[in-house]
């Protein structure tokens, strides 16, 4: 079946990082790594999956060498060796070492012990930039002193892919060349975003934050539902996450929307009428449910 009314120069735009505007934030893609200058030096605080993936989209950049990670687990930072300074812990980063910004991406239940610790960085004025869940800006300022600027963001792990997406809101104090800053780091992993309400983080960290790992369930399942109708478990699992996959890139280059497109693959009294049938007297409620849950749970972990 044909795609109806799908735009070329939408596509195109968006291929070639355009500008975009939904409401009143603003989406930006990763520019061209000719088209942007070296980064100042950084320090990263834990260089799990979401931190390493930042740490390579950085280094695309031009991030310079004298920037520090820190990391206890050595197996972590291996794929950076010799591009960045990696140190197992704050105590050892070398002294008079002042980072443009800070990026805190270590567990939030470690917050409290990691944060006093980078309290002396504060009166260097850096950007503290903290993609730890449920974290809030406030709870952040008093372990690291009042005058600390930051900003809490919460991107997706498509940024492994350079294709997350992520959400950030800057609190007291953050001027308008660290916001800069930022939104350039950010959009090295993929799109992002702005809100003005802080309140709005948790929200996003149940949709976009948690989102893959419903995409993901939704692969999950149907490959287990193609097995139980007959299909060789090979085949299952390749049309699922073939089907899953294709479906979000025809998603991300319509300009329709997502109801839309759904409508464009239902025929009447058809197959995927059926199956749409049992499905909506679920899922919208269900769905509901669980980002209301995952909502709260982000606000429970801010303390």
């Amino acid at each position: 079946m044909t795609v109806k009314h799908l735009n070329a120069a939408r596509v195109a735009a968006v291929a070639a990082g355009a500008l975009t505007r939904h409401g009143r934030t603003i989406l930006r893609r990763k520019e061209s790594n000719a088209m942007t200058q070296n980064l100042p030096p950084l320090l990263l605080i834990g260089c799990g999956k979401m931190g390493g993936a930042m740490l390579a989209g950085w280094l695309e950049q031009g991030l310079p060498a004298q920037s520090v990670v820190v990391e206890p687990h050595a197996a972590a930072t291996a794929a950076f060796a010799g591009r960045v300074r990696v140190v197992a812990s704050i105590a050892e980063m070398p002294a008079g070492f002042a980072p443009a910004a800070v990026i805190l991406a270590t567990k939030p239940q470690e917050a409290g012990h990691v944060l006093p610790l980078l309290a002396p960085l504060v009166a260097g004025a850096p950007v503290f930039i903290s993609i730890m869940a449920g974290r809030n800006i406030a709870g952040m300022a008093a372990a690291l002193g009042g005058a600390a600027r930051i900003v809490r963001a919460m991107p997706n792990t498509p940024a492994a892919i350079r294709q997350g997406f992520t959400v950030a809101c800057a609190g007291p104090g953050v001027s308008a060349e660290q916001r800069a800053l930022t939104d350039r780091l950010l959009t090295a992993i993929g799109e992002a975003a702005w809100v003005e309400d802080e309140g709005l983080i948790d929200p996003v960290t149940a949709v976009s934050g948690g989102g893959p790992a419903y995409v993901f369930l939704l692969a999950e399942v149907m490959e287990a539902a193609a097995i139980a109708q007959g299909l060789p478990a090979d085949l299952a699992r390749r049309m699922a996450r073939s089907t899953v996959a294709g479906s979000g890139a025809l998603l991300g280059a319509s300009t329709e929307d997502a109801g839309q497109l759904r409508r464009n693959v239902t025929s009447p009294k058809g197959t995927t009428e059926r199956a749409l049938a049992v499905l909506m007297a679920e899922w919208p409620d269900s769905m509901n449910r669980a980002i209301a849950a995952a909502t709260a749970r982000s606000r429970e972990l801010a303390g």
